[in-house]
């Protein structure tokens, strides 16, 4: 059974470059680093997407796009942990209630 090859963020932004900005045809940019031709089509099309500032489902190949795949992770953590405190706090809150009675 052939195994699925995986590539870094790098790579796949390196091998796009080469049909957006260096003039490689598909086929050509495929012989040079040795993929299949879906596979940096999708890439190409992914960097391109990058490029017109939406940010990507999957992870992100430009540096910008991944600075801003980082923070909005960071920002869903934050936002889960103020629920997760303003429940605590309010659970805290109706014990001591329930004790004061």
């Amino acid at each position: 059974m052939k195994q699925r090859r995986t590539f870094s963020t790098e790579f796949k932004h390196d091998a796009a470059v080469l049909v957006l900005d260096q003039g490689y045809s598909f086929t050509s940019a495929c012989r040079a680093v040795g993929i299949g031709e879906t596979a940096l089509r999708r890439w190409v099309e992914q960097l391109q997407f990058e490029r017109d500032g939406s940010t990507p489902k999957s992870k992100a190949l430009t540096p910008e796009q991944q600075h801003i795949q980082a923070l909005e992770a960071r920002i869903a953590r934050l936002e889960l942990e103020k629920d997760i405190l303003k429940k605590a706090t309010a659970l805290l809150m109706s014990e001591g209630i329930n004790r004061m009675r």
